[in-house]
């Protein structure tokens, strides 16, 4: 499988972009995270893929709690330096402690507190799957996006109809509606 061909297939999956922090007694980590999605409703589970050989992945593992922040639309240049290695993340973003010790990041669109609850093998990457313990609050604005290499953000289909409320993605009563 070619490498470059596979993410240009899939940068045309529009996906959030989060920040996953963890703190311990080496101070506060984090790092930037496309591949997140809420998992469960009952019990309250959601995942995230970090790269095996991530630093800041063996920290949340150590640690067993970690803090998804996500982006809203005007913190691209928060993603940009969470993204970085090497960067002083920490001291260029204003945080506060979750209740478990993770960094929530100040302008998150919203975030929730978490600890880990399995680790399965995926590849390069980890599956992580985590346990919602607290959920904060959201802001009043739109989420940012990644979409073909490009940051972006969400738009109504159409302005004159209502919203539609699509609460069955978490709720589907039975797998095999799915087919």
């Amino acid at each position: 499988m070619d490498a470059a061909r596979f993410r240009r297939v899939f940068g045309h999956f529009a996906t959030g972009i989060t920040v996953i922090t963890t703190a311990d007694a080496d101070g506060p980590a984090g790092f930037a995270c496309q591949a997140f999605a809420p998992l469960s409703l009952d019990p309250p589970l959601v995942l995230f893929c970090p790269r095996n050989g991530s630093e800041t992945w063996q920290r949340i593992r150590d640690t067993g709690v970690f803090c998804v922040n996500i982006l809203a639309a005007d913190q691209r240049e928060t993603s940009r330096l969470f993204g970085t290695r090497g960067a002083n993340r920490f001291a260029a973003a204003g945080w506060f402690p979750a209740p478990s010790g993770s960094p929530v990041l100040s302008e998150a669109l919203t975030w929730a507190d978490c600890r880990v609850e399995a680790i399965h093998p995926g590849g390069d990457h980890a599956i992580v799957t985590g346990r919602v313990t607290t959920l904060g609050p959201c802001r009043d604005t739109t989420p940012l996006l990644f979409h073909r290499s490009r940051y972006t953000t969400t738009t109504p289909v159409s302005p004159y109809e209502p919203p539609e409320v699509v609460d069955t993605l978490l709720s589907w009563p039975r797998h095999t509606d799915w087919i």
